[in-house]
């Protein structure tokens, strides 16, 4: 069980550290934010595996589904259109 137990926390920490590393390298504001996304929910996985059920669920209630969607949303106002989306006229 032990074993299970710390192959899980591996995966786990590897897929937080790649999805955190990628929040700071990615070009795209989008995709950093849907790392972003992956990566707070990667730690409520933690506290789930510490027994902090508790925190995991305020992870992914204030985190996760707050601050998020904010910038998801901030992420859509903001952007730019692009000139296939532009209207021409005639």
């Amino acid at each position: 069980m032990a074993l299970l137990e710390t192959l899980t926390f591996a995966l786990f920490a590897l897929v937080t550290a790649g999805s955190s590393l990628g929040v700071v390298l990615v070009r795209d504001v989008w995709h950093a934010a849907l790392l972003l996304g992956v990566a707070l929910t990667s730690v409520a996985v933690h506290y789930v595996m510490l027994r902090a059920e508790f925190l995991a669920a305020m992870q992914i209630l204030v985190y996760v589904g707050g601050v998020l969607i904010l910038i998801t949303f901030a992420v859509m106002l903001v952007r730019e259109q692009g000139p296939e989306t532009e209207v021409t006229r005639a």
